[in-house]
């Protein structure tokens, strides 16, 4: 019997007396942080952020005023709350003094919001002093509520939740006894106390809510943020993977034509030199020794992938056949070519029928009825690609989710071969992509696949010898 009525339930730390000092104990702590530390300290309101939207449309010499919009609001605020104060009253020297006690704390809202609430609550209990002709409903007149409550508001958006709290019970309780031993009397008087009460404390109670809900949407924006950009980086991994199963392939082929040729080359003279079978050897082991170190790294890509048919990678031929189906499809589509055309390295043409591919089927997508119009430039060192597409004649779809990524991988395909691609909107609603690609390798950038092969089987041959 004993041990029944001493046991303690389960979590009654949690919920005792003990927890409730507590409780009480971080609230106090939190309030004394975040109301006294520091009070007149300058927190000055937050400016408008340079590269706000809005910002743009406004002329270039007002840009700085504009962006302290915060501070001309609060600034306008303790005017009209001057204003409204003075205007039924005659102008004297307390009258005067009792509106600054009340507006001045609604203007240190811009640099001191803490100190401003703290003078708020003094001109509550001061202004009556200085004034002793108020009328009957001081503190609760209008244009006194309004600037104490707007102090309020202004500091609680800052504030704790505890903090907040603790504000709500310090106002309304200054108010109330401004209320009763200052001003009013009579039998309703100890009503006003309550309504005020509850005035403030559903006002901080909304504001809590709309506090809470831009949180919950910043953290929305957040995580949209962070989902865009994983996504992005997803693509463009995937893309070079795409890039890098293109180039093994072109590599690989290359590489065994080389060590199929040395091998050969021997019995197509009669009685060859010793010291030329032993070269062609050297290049046949090092073409072999490369091509089963370019499957083993580069042939990783593959492994998400199984069963990838083998099948030639197209090249600038091909383009003719890849204009004719965007024609088939009710489509102005015309190939036109300048220069005089010339072999180019195979990376250069995969890259450049891949640019030119994903180029139509992004005018396809978003630029219904438009005519196309692709452009190879066959100049000095190089190939000029340009794929312009006209304005939309119908509707236009909307991007689809993680859509913008097919210009990150030709730019990708682009920087590989050490070229550069630029996209963009034109002033009458096309969309023209322009790219650059090098035939030759540039210092620095991506090198063209076969000088690559060549310098690693030279490089392979000279230290063997």
């Amino acid at each position: 019997m004993d041990d029944t009525i001493r046991a303690k339930p389960s979590g009654g730390r949690r919920f005792g007396p003990r927890a409730g000092r507590r409780a009480v104990r971080d609230a106090w702590r939190t309030f004394r942080e975040d109301m006294t530390r520091g009070a007149f300290t300058v927190r000055p309101l937050r400016t408008a952020s340079e590269d706000a939207l809005w910002l743009r449309h406004v002329p270039a010499p007002l840009r700085t005023v504009a962006a302290h919009w915060r501070q001309g609001l609060v600034l306008l605020a303790a005017l009209l709350v001057l204003v409204w104060y003075l205007g039924p009253r005659p102008l004297e020297a307390d009258t005067i003094l009792s509106a600054l006690l009340v507006a001045l704390p609604v203007a240190m809202l811009a640099l001191r919001p803490v100190g401003a609430y703290w003078l708020s609550l003094a001109g509550l209990v001061l202004a009556p002093t200085v004034h002793p002709q108020l009328g009957a409903d001081f503190p609760h007149n209008s244009p006194v509520l309004a600037a104490h409550l707007t102090v309020l508001l202004c500091v609680a958006w800052r504030a704790h939740k505890r903090t907040v709290v603790l504000l709500w019970m310090l106002t309304s309780a200054v108010a109330g006894l401004v209320s009763i031993n200052f001003v009013r009397s009579g039998p309703d008087m100890t009503s006003e106390p309550g309504e005020m009460a509850f005035l403030y404390g559903a006002a901080l109670l909304v504001l809590l809510f709309v506090r809470a809900w831009r949180g919950s949407q910043l953290r929305i924006a957040e995580q949209s943020a962070e989902v865009r950009e994983e996504r992005s980086l997803r693509t463009r991994l995937e893309e070079r993977a795409v890039i890098a199963r293109e180039l093994h392939d072109v590599v690989a082929h290359h590489m065994s034509v080389v060590a199929i040729q040395a091998e050969a080359a021997p019995y197509r003279v009669q009685d060859p030199p010793e010291e030329l079978v032993k070269a062609l050897a050297t290049i046949r082991e090092n073409a072999v020794t490369a091509l089963a170190e370019l499957r083993r790294v580069l042939g990783v890509v593959r492994s998400d992938q199984p069963a990838v048919p083998e099948a030639p990678q197209p090249t600038l031929a091909d383009l003719d056949a890849l204009v004719a189906n965007v024609r088939a499809s009710g489509r102005d589509a015309e190939l036109v070519i300048t220069g005089s055309a010339r072999p180019l390295p195979p990376g250069v043409e995969l890259s450049a029928y891949r640019i030119v591919q994903e180029s139509l089927s992004n005018a396809l997508r978003y630029a219904p009825g438009a005519a196309v119009r692709v452009e190879l430039a066959h100049v000095l060192g190089g190939l000029g690609i340009r794929v312009a597409s006209g304005p939309p004649t119908g509707p236009v779809t909307e991007p689809s989710r993680g859509a913008g990524q097919g210009i990150r991988g030709m730019k990708e395909r682009a920087a590989l071969l050490g070229g550069e691609l630029t996209a963009g909107a034109r002033e009458d609603g096309g969309w023209d992509v322009e790219a650059y690609l090098p035939a030759e390798s540039r210092a620095g950038g991506g090198e063209s696949v076969e000088r690559a092969a060549g310098d690693s089987t030279a490089t392979g041959s000279e230290a063997r010898a």
